[in-house]
């Protein structure tokens, strides 16, 4: 096909032969190639929240590779379904490592939970290495007959 007429097709018929915004050939697209992640370039933000309260359901060092934040916010309090993981919070170190530059990273948990309070105490030179902070919550918020921790973020 002539380059002009690939031009019009995907003019006329935008997003049929784009996966997540990259050419692909509907002639090649087998379960397997439909579910790899495009390489690109890593996300910088100032804030991330760790998907699905931190589980290791959905979050590996790729994600920390990929989305890179001055500030992770780690909520989970629920042990029984392994929330936080101590596996997302390895996948932090090992994403952050292969970033090539070190940038301070701070990391927020928005409970205070033994998986969190062994990884600080057991990885803590590791995360002195990566230039990685754990912010205790040192404030606390009184809203109606509840009171909470929380922690002030400024950018």
């Amino acid at each position: 096909v002539p380059e002009d007429e690939l031009s019009r097709s995907s003019h006329s018929n935008p997003g049929k032969s784009l996966v997540n915004g990259i050419k692909t050939n509907p002639a090649s697209n087998s379960p397997k190639s439909s579910l790899s992640v495009p390489v690109g370039p890593p996300v910088y933000v100032d804030l991330a929240y760790i998907p699905n309260h931190c589980s290791g359901k959905n979050t590996d060092p790729e994600f920390f590779r990929r989305v890179r934040a001055s500030y992770y916010v780690v909520s989970g309090n629920d042990a029984a379904n392994g929330e936080p993981s101590r596996a997302v919070l390895d996948a932090l170190l090992e994403g952050k490592s292969q970033w090539g530059e070190n940038l301070q990273v701070t990391l927020i948990p928005t409970h205070d939970t033994e998986v969190t309070r062994e990884w600080y105490q057991q990885t803590h030179e590791k995360q002195q290495e990566l230039n990685i902070m754990v912010l205790a919550s040192s404030s606390t918020v009184v809203m109606q007959d509840e009171s909470f921790p929380a922690c002030k973020i400024e950018f």
